[in-house]
């Protein structure tokens, strides 16, 4: 950021143009003349260097003078910088990646390939909120911490991909392997936010027991339900025929769901199709936000002197030619 404490004195930039005109007529006014008999002895005489240099003090003078007077304007270099006073949120994404999440019936993607995509939207509209990511099929782990890098958690969430082992949805355990995440968390809101296609059947600790762990530690939980209303078709490869469709009915707890966001003070979302997961996201993005208060700091340095110094060697240099090589007499 560049700016001039005397911006005013850049109009009398306009005189350098006006002396290079009136060099330029005195030049045209006092061209002389000397008359010769004979001129062959200094035809095919080369000109010498002070002579190709001959215009060099005005150049010299004008350049000068331009500088001194950029110079004078005081040209001042700003910097911006901000202070942040006020945390964001910590939010916890807790992601159902088991084998029935394969079901399409969230055309033309199955319910992960959908999910993955308006979680990825979800993140992309935060700000100053650190958050991180956990997926759980029979148990759960963490796939991300809590960062700022949404970069690397955006890749991080691309790589998510179906469950090849631990058969079964835990529930609980994925909500306590969030929950250890955020407990020693210093944020003024604690979120998670919980997909799920399934009901608990596996896992140590049971959904209600998790919730009442988030609530002890002012821990809110937004629970989504994914999956159509009745049967969803399931990609199957058969080895006869290759792949074919099976028709499941959707088996997702929604009395369990509404209960853990009911007692952690969250809410409960149902998501039978694609357009409707991603208004729920947007619905959880516009709840939870944070007012950030930000202090704006400007500071300036002066930067004349780069201009100042040239001007003045230019302009020694200027009078040094005029008054000894490339003086001109009268």
């Amino acid at each position: 950021m560049i700016r001039f404490a005397s911006g005013w004195l850049l109009f009398a930039l306009a005189i350098v143009p006006l002396v290079a005109l009136a060099h330029w007529l005195t030049l045209k006014r006092s061209r002389g003349s000397v008359r010769m008999s004979d001129v062959s002895l200094v035809k095919g005489t080369r000109a010498s260097v002070w002579t190709r240099l001959r215009h060099a003090p005005i150049v010299l003078r004008l350049a000068a003078l331009s500088l001194l007077l950029v110079a004078f304007a005081r040209p001042q270099a700003g910097s911006s910088q901000e202070e942040i006073l006020t945390r964001g949120i910590d939010i916890m994404l807790v992601m159902d990646n088991s084998t029935s999440m394969a079901a399409e019936d969230f055309k033309p993607r199955n319910r992960l390939a959908v999910a993955r995509s308006a979680v990825a939207s979800f993140i992309q509209g935060r700000k100053n909120d650190r958050i991180g990511l956990v997926v759980f099929a029979g148990r759960g782990y963490t796939r991300c911490p809590l960062t700022l890098d949404y970069d690397i958690l955006q890749q991080l969430l691309g790589n998510v991909d179906l469950a090849t082992q631990d058969e079964g949805t835990a529930i609980g355990m994925g909500l306590v392997t969030a929950i250890n995440r955020l407990r020693d968390s210093d944020a003024k809101s604690r979120v998670i936010v919980l997909l799920t296609d399934g009901r608990n059947n596996r896992g140590e600790i049971d959904p209600s027991t998790a919730a009442s762990l988030a609530q002890s530690l002012g821990i809110k939980v937004y629970t989504i339900g994914v999956g159509t209303r009745g049967e969803a078709p399931y990609p199957i490869q058969d080895p006869f025929f290759g792949k074919r469709y099976v028709y499941l009915r959707a088996d997702i707890d929604d009395e369990t769901l509404t209960e853990i966001a009911k007692q952690t003070g969250g809410q409960y979302f149902r998501a039978t199709d694609a357009e409707s997961l991603v208004s729920i996201f947007k619905q959880i993005d516009g709840m939870e936000k944070t007012d950030i208060k930000v202090r704006h700091y400007l500071r300036y340095t002066e930067m004349f002197g780069w201009l100042l110094l040239p001007g003045a060697v230019l302009l020694f240099a200027e009078i040094g030619l005029a008054t000894t090589r490339l003086r001109r007499l009268p």
